[in-house]
């Protein structure tokens, strides 16, 4: 697995300095089901936003 995992949105309650992602496990989803074609068609569902 990966050790370090970098996201640049900073309004997202799991990031921290350095642009790296504090959250325990990170869930990424295709809009096409299963499988998907190019890096636009995912999403990161582990987003929330900070309070």
């Amino acid at each position: 697995m990966a050790q370090d995992v970098l996201c640049e949105v900073s309004n997202c309650k799991y990031w921290a300095s350095g642009n790296k992602c504090k959250a325990d496990a990170i869930y990424v989803v295709s809009h096409h089901g299963k499988k998907a074609s190019k890096q636009e068609e995912t999403d990161c569902q582990t987003f929330e936003p900070k309070i």
